[in-house]
């Protein structure tokens, strides 16, 4: 009888990006993974990942969620959803600190449920953005008044 040959079951090499990331638990669910995929939301070494992408260990997985972005190396390959420490060694977690709460609470918000901005409140967001943005002496573009008070 001749030994068993490896199948491509017990060796992998690659797994679909949607399976990948819910296994190691950056998806509660793998229904969620693939439509984050199809949003756009998750890249795969610089590029938008589909979810039947291929991932390997050593890829590069970048995934946009709830206003933050996670960026994770593969380290091992797996198919099948783990304990928690178990999918800790399946990546290198290299996701940029969370601002602290002092940062949050500074940052203006519109109240949940007021509607669009209004014109005034736009120009102001765009007058505290500008103003807060390190090309402050950059040459702005003319307004539209401008426009028609020069011809």
């Amino acid at each position: 009888m001749a030994p068993a040959q490896p199948t491509a079951k017990t060796t992998q090499t690659q797994v679909r990006v949607d399976s990948w990331t819910w296994a190691v638990r950056l998806f509660k669910t793998r229904s969620a993974a693939a439509q984050a995929c199809r949003g756009g939301h998750v890249r795969v070494n610089g590029v938008a990942a589909k979810p039947a992408q291929p991932v390997r260990p050593g890829d590069e997985v970048r995934i946009r969620a709830s206003g933050s972005e996670r960026i994770v190396i593969v380290e091992r390959i797996i198919a099948k959803r783990v304990g928690a420490p178990v999918a800790a060694q399946c990546l290198i977690d290299r996701s940029p600190p969370p601002p602290t709460p002092e940062i949050l609470a500074a940052m203006p918000r519109r109240d949940r449920g007021s509607g669009r901005p209004t014109k005034r409140e736009r120009r102001e967001t765009d007058r505290l953005r500008s103003s807060a943005s390190p090309d402050v002496g950059a040459e702005q573009p003319p307004s539209r008044a401008d426009r028609w008070d020069s011809g």
